[in-house]
């Protein structure tokens, strides 16, 4: 329920934004190279400036949802084992979160989980 009202007050009602990807840059989500050119400097990043509160809340939800979606938990598991580090599949995590919530009201439809 928190992350909902956080949801609808940063988007302002899923106005602000027009899709998921803006708000994955500005929530500090979605990662970033390092490059000038041709020279590719470390590695990917999210943005340094984000809404840190926001960003707090959909850590949260994305460890929440680890425990209690199946898709979710076995997405985790999976990267997990490939060799993936664990902050950067709960980063990936948060990113599908906000994927599916700016769909949910996209469509105006509940959501519906393809797991059982």
């Amino acid at each position: 329920m928190i992350n909902a009202v956080v949801l609808l007050c940063i988007t302002d009602n899923f106005h602000r934004f027009s899709d998921h990807r803006k708000f994955a840059c500005f929530s500090g989500v979605a990662p970033f190279d390092h490059t000038s050119g041709t020279t590719i400097r470390g590695k990917t990043q999210t943005f340094s400036l984000a809404s840190k509160e926001v960003k707090v809340y959909l850590t949260r939800a994305a460890i929440t949802a680890m425990c209690y979606d199946p898709a979710l938990k076995a997405y985790y598991k999976r990267k997990t084992l490939e060799g993936k580090h664990k902050a950067s599949v709960i980063n990936a995590i948060r990113a599908k979160i906000t994927a599916r919530c700016f769909a949910v009201i996209r469509r105006q439809t509940p959501y519906v989980s393809l797991m059982r």
